[in-house]
């Protein structure tokens, strides 16, 4: 009889097994499924060479923006911040609207007009309904191309500008990774900041703003992406009309975009009037097109972020998380994964108690000793099911997706499918994560920012002496 009952018992829970794994195998193939039917985006490119990528999704509104393949990372030491300086011109009226005019005009529009800098892209874009999308593109391509820029509106804009400095300077996360770019990338681009230094800002002029735009904006480091109610064929005649007048000569040699070195390094700013420590390290990451991105995609998920307002505490899947909030390590912690087009920084960002400084960053180094040797199979698994998540996540709206388009054009010359992309996280394998960490991790020199009481923050050499582990 006992035996009876254990053979059932034993069926019941293959039954559950198998029932489970066709529940699994059904979720699967109904996302696969619904991926490969998400609307083509259609690429064309103009005879000026300026590209023209959309998603016609049919939705009631759109987005469309100029993706500009030039940021922080196109200036030198002397006009760093005239990219940012430009856009903020941008919307101060061209040599047909005046910045009344425009502002007027969006509004009647019930649109949305925005734009801003990173340190490899500038971005112009405005949401609107979908019947409005020529005037859209119209006004967007009268910005670019016929920004007036006058000497009133120039030193006004100064002053705007200083005090946004004053307010990023408050906001202690883009400090800590201003810092983190400055002693990473030290005597290259990279190193210098989006705003630019106070100095260059007091004396921009007219002429940095027209040499920046004469040698920059250029038809074929130009991307016209739309995404929502947007007809491919309709944006094709839209920018050939408007945006047939970009020229894509040079007067003398093209710029180019010259490699920057990552250097191990750290600096610190100790404030000990702060309540909290702020503290970033990294190592240096890879490109947008190299292959290790991916792997790397998921170790950065597999360490995750964690927040102290998060519920899960001791449950957390996340060893890091789990220690956090059993410890009370810090406050809160991200991992990042910020990619340029030939190099990256791979790392964490945590906020903690000054007298937690050593043990949150030995716990930090430990786990990325174990991604290096020790991550196991299901974490993989794990990381990438959160990857593919929080990957969708990220395109829910025409924005989002329309910023995704112009960010890929330039970065890939084309849009990965979702589709395509999901296998690729699906074939990361733990063999993968573990040689990545080793590569990128495993006995490098990190960078290291730190702002606020960080007395108890281990020196640099015993930092990177736990870059590696030594045992028998």
């Amino acid at each position: 009889m006992a035996l009876r009952v254990l053979s059932v018992s034993q069926n019941l829970r293959q039954l559950s097994r198998g029932a489970e794994l066709l529940k699994r195998y059904k979720a699967t193939a109904s996302l696969k499924k619904t991926l490969v039917n998400i609307p083509a985006t259609q690429v064309t490119r103009l005879d000026n060479g300026l590209r023209v990528a959309s998603e016609d999704s049919g939705a009631a509104t759109a987005t469309v923006g100029l993706w500009i393949d030039a940021g922080s990372r196109s200036e030198n030491e002397k006009n760093n911040g005239v990219a940012h300086f430009l856009e903020h011109m941008a919307f101060k009226g061209t040599a047909k609207r005046s910045q009344t005019d425009l502002e007027l005009e969006v509004e009647n529009l019930g649109a949305h007009l925005n734009a801003y800098t990173s340190r490899e892209q500038t971005v112009f874009y405005a949401k609107c309904l979908s019947k409005d999308v020529p005037k859209a593109v119209e006004i967007l391509a009268d910005i670019i191309q016929n920004s007036k820029l006058g000497e009133s509106e120039i030193e006004r804009e100064r002053s705007v500008i200083l005090r946004e400095m004053q307010e990023v300077e408050s906001n202690l996360q883009e400090v800590v990774f201003d810092h983190l770019h400055a002693t990473a990338y030290q005597g290259t681009p990279l190193g210098q900041t989006i705003l630019g230094p106070t100095k260059n800002i007091k004396c921009i002029g007219k002429q940095d703003l027209t040499d920046y735009i004469s040698t920059h904006y250029k038809a074929s480091r130009i991307v016209l992406s739309g995404a929502g109610g947007v007809k491919h064929d309709e944006l094709v005649k839209l920018a050939q009309s408007n945006l047939c007048g970009l020229e894509n000569t040079y007067d003398g040699k093209p710029p180019v975009v010259t490699p920057c070195r990552f250097t191990g390094s750290e600096v610190r700013v100790r404030d000990d009037s702060l309540p909290l420590a702020h503290v970033a390290i990294a190592v240096e990451g890879c490109g947008w097109t190299d292959q290790d991105n991916i792997p790397l995609m998921v170790a950065n998920t597999l360490i995750g972020a964690w927040d102290r307002s998060q519920g899960g505490g001791v449950n957390n899947a996340s060893n890091l998380a789990r220690a956090s909030a059993e410890d009370n390590l810090c406050h809160s912690f991200q991992s990042f994964n910020t990619c340029y087009k030939d190099t990256g920084l791979w790392g964490i960002y945590f906020v903690c108690d000054p007298l937690q400084c050593e043990d949150m960053l030995f716990n930090v180094q430990t786990e990325w000793m174990r991604l290096c040797t020790m991550v196991t199979e299901a974490e993989v698994e794990r990381a990438k099911n959160l990857l593919k998540t929080n990957m969708l996540l990220q395109l829910d709206g025409t924005t989002p997706i329309c910023e995704d388009i112009g960010r890929q054009m330039l970065c890939y010359n084309r849009r990965i499918p979702l589709h395509e992309l999901e296998q690729r996280i699906d074939a990361v394998n733990v063999s993968n994560v573990r040689d990545v960490a080793m590569k990128y991790i495993y006995d490098r020199c990190p960078a290291v920012a730190a702002v606020g009481p960080v007395e108890n923050l281990p020196e640099y050499n015993r930092i990177r002496s736990s870059m590696y582990w030594l045992r028998v």
